[in-house]
């Protein structure tokens, strides 16, 4: 154990940004808010401990304690310091119709509902101008025309709040919207109209209007040019606009456990950085003139830089796009300092980096996946053996030898990232992609040396009208990616459901990651059984009942399938919740209609109902008359989305819409005859600035 210890002597600073993600995450776990005082006080204590841990003349395993522990607190401390300088204001719920003014920012990511247009508003209505939030993202009715960014627009829309969790303990959509600055989400009930603006806008908002708009012509061109089925694909991939990807496809992909090739990420920027890099150093090494007086590989890590810094801009700096991009720049950093690219020390930097600019990351799966992927390469990468390199081999030995050696990296390579992101797949996705092995491997070679290069020649060479052969290359990559997605997505048993786990286990499986990987020795595998601890833990008790924070939806167990009381309402939320209890949901009314009596607005419990449930879901029109009577009579459970509660309803437990703006979504167990257990999405999000919203004073 001595021995083991002593090889971590040269690695105890890969712990630094686990000390300080730690940090970070008991932040994002407290239920709730820390006054402002609490996060100076411990960047002061941690600052102390980071000094104090330069100057100990102790032992080796307290100075290392020390400087953990001052990670840590600065971890925490930055987090609440990055709350506070994004607090923005939040728009209240239950607010009637509003005329919205402002600027369009972006188009957004298409939603559930439809295509999306993030908007920075000038003006809401009668609201003050201390009550309008920074940004709001606007849901659009299907077949309107989508406005260019930078046009001032004037929309008619009811605007909410960021949405709060589908169901207790699942995603925070309502954080992510806090730290980006949205704070309303609305869908717009006429057309968007152009108007004249009263004033200029910002200087920094214009240029961000003027980066974007370039983007979304460039967008339109790739889709003119290849059209919806494979420039949608192409677009997103080189603009972040998802705009025109149809959604079978974007299903195929999901199912083939390919959908992160949509996402402008990790991927992406190796391989247009790589490409780059490669490109310039080919480049020097064929100018012999050049050769001799420049470093042809620093040279090119200069060019690779530019470009990866140039596709984040391109993208529209979306943040994984951001955290690859700090990633990438550290690795070509290191080639300019002479040191090695690709380290666990350079990950480790890149990963404190991204920490101290976006320290809200550590809950985010993109982040956790993205660097629990890269973790395990590197440690791969240290441990895989260096072949001896024969001299003088015939080409008819070599070749066979360099196929060979290529398949096994990368058989190695996808085994060891599908490990790697398993348990936060599990956890917030629950599907696994059964074919998705054999799919990355087929589609590895085709994104990386045709798909990507095609487009960034073709996104370089558009604005001059050259760009229709590159693109039209990157089309036929496309095409072949549309198959192998489509094979693997109607091959047998496709995609696997699984249940989330208890909240720890996440955080568990992702320090043992950490352990395994960062650790030197044999002693690492003792981490394993932690890095496992989603696949082995046991599952909570499946809910009997689920209702949306809104109380429109319900949904009621019956085995391990989900019957779905309004099938067309709060779709997405429902199927969320389903996957993360494991349960496969019924969404046709005529499976709804033989367990449950039901009409436009409301349902009573029939003769094979699961659970004698009832519920009404009109706010302002009256119930037919007897009907709400008729409801309390016949069920344990009632569900009122109004506030009206019946003073004679025989009903045991009877849920109106005040219970659900202050409890948000819910999810009842059965105890006994009529007595439930609650577990309210709201108790566990606590009191924080992201559940609470904006407050002036």
């Amino acid at each position: 154990m001595r021995e083991q210890a002593q090889a971590q002597a040269d690695r105890w600073t890969l712990w630094t940004p686990v000390a300080f993600g730690a940090g970070c995450a008991v932040y994002f776990g407290l239920p709730r808010e820390p006054q402002a005082w609490v996060a100076w006080a411990m960047l002061a204590a941690a600052l102390a401990l980071l000094a104090a841990s330069g100057r100990w003349a102790g032992g080796r395993a307290a100075v290392v304690a020390l400087a953990l522990s001052g990670f840590a607190l600065g971890g925490f401390a930055v987090a609440k310091l990055r709350a506070g300088s994004v607090a923005a204001p939040v728009a209240l719920a239950g607010a009637r119709p509003q005329i919205v003014e402002g600027w369009v920012l972006d188009i957004a990511p298409p939603g559930e509902g439809g295509q999306r247009l993030l908007i920075a508003p000038t003006r809401i209505g009668d609201w003050p101008a201390e009550a309008t939030p920074i940004r709001i993202r606007v849901t659009l009715r299907p077949g309107t025309p989508l406005p260019a960014p930078g046009e001032a627009v004037q929309v008619f829309a009811i605007l909410n709040p960021p949405p709060p969790p589908a169901s207790p303990g699942a995603y925070d959509f309502a954080r992510d919207a806090f730290f980006e600055s949205v704070g309303a989400v609305g869908l717009a009930l006429r057309p968007p109209e152009a108007i004249q603006p009263a004033a200029a806008a910002p200087w920094r908002l214009r240029l961000a209007m003027k980066v974007n708009a370039v983007r979304w012509g460039l967008t339109q061109r790739i889709v003119s040019t290849l059209g919806p089925e494979s420039g949608g694909l192409a677009a997103a991939m080189t603009t972040g606009h998802e705009a025109h990807i149809p959604k079978e496809q974007v299903e195929n992909l999901r199912a083939a456990g390919l959908a992160h090739i949509i996402s402008i990420s990790g991927l992406h920027m190796a391989i247009v950085g790589g490409f780059a890099f490669a490109a310039a150093r080919l480049a020097v090494a064929a100018w012999p003139w050049l050769a001799l007086r420049v470093s042809g590989k620093k040279l090119a890590a200069l060019v690779g830089l530019a470009a990866v810094g140039g596709y984040l801009v391109l993208s529209g700096a979306p943040p994984p796009a951001e955290r690859a991009a700090i990633t990438a720049a550290v690795a070509f950093a290191a080639i300019l300092v002479d040191r090695q690219a690709i380290s666990l020390h350079a990950l480790a930097l890149a990963a404190m980096g991204v920490l101290l600019l976006q320290p809200e990351a550590v809950t985010e799966p993109g982040f956790q996946m993205s660097f629990a992927a890269t973790a395990a390469l590197v440690a791969l990468a240290e441990a895989w053996p260096t072949p001896v390199r024969e001299i003088s081999t015939p080409w008819w030995i070599r070749w066979p030898q360099a196929v060979a050696t290529w398949t096994a990296v990368s058989l190695a390579v996808s085994f060891v990232a599908g490990l790697a992101t398993g348990p936060f797949a599990i956890q917030h996705f629950n599907r696994v992609s059964t074919w998705g092995l054999l799919a990355n491997l087929a589609v590895a070679p085709i994104s990386s040396f045709l798909l990507m290069p095609a487009l960034a020649i073709g996104a370089a060479l558009a604005p001059l009208g050259l760009g229709r052969a590159p693109l039209e290359v990157a089309g036929f990559a496309i095409e072949l990616i549309n198959r192998v997605a489509s094979w693997a997505a109607s091959a047998p048993m496709a995609q696997t459901l699984i249940p989330s786990a208890p909240a720890w286990t996440l955080p568990a499986s992702f320090l043992g990651l950490l352990f395994v990987c960062l650790w030197r020795g044999w002693l690492r595998w003792a981490g394993l059984p932690l890095a496992l601890a989603v696949l082995w833990a046991p599952r909570p008790p499946t809910p009997d009942v689920w209702i949306s924070a809104d109380g429109a939806a319900v949904a009621v167990r019956e085995g391990g399938e989900a019957v779905l009381l309004r099938p067309d309402v709060k779709l997405f939320g429902a199927e969320l919740w389903s996957r993360r209890r494991g349960l496969e949901p019924l969404t046709s009314e005529l499976e709804r209609d033989a367990r449950f009596q039901c009409d436009r607005w409301s349902c009573a419990p029939g003769p094979d109902a699961p659970v004698r449930l009832a519920a009404a879901w009109n706010l302002r029109r009256p119930l037919k008359a007897g009907r709400l009577e008729q409801l309390c009579g016949t069920a344990e459970l009632v569900i009122l989305r109004n506030d009206f509660r019946p003073q004679s309803c025989a009903a045991p437990m009877v849920l109106t819409g005040a219970d659900f703006r202050a409890g948000g979504s819910a999810e009842l167990y059965r105890q006994t005859e009529g007595t439930w257990r609650i577990v309210w999405a709201q108790d566990l999000r606590g009191r924080r600035p992201w559940t609470w919203g904006f407050d002036p004073r």
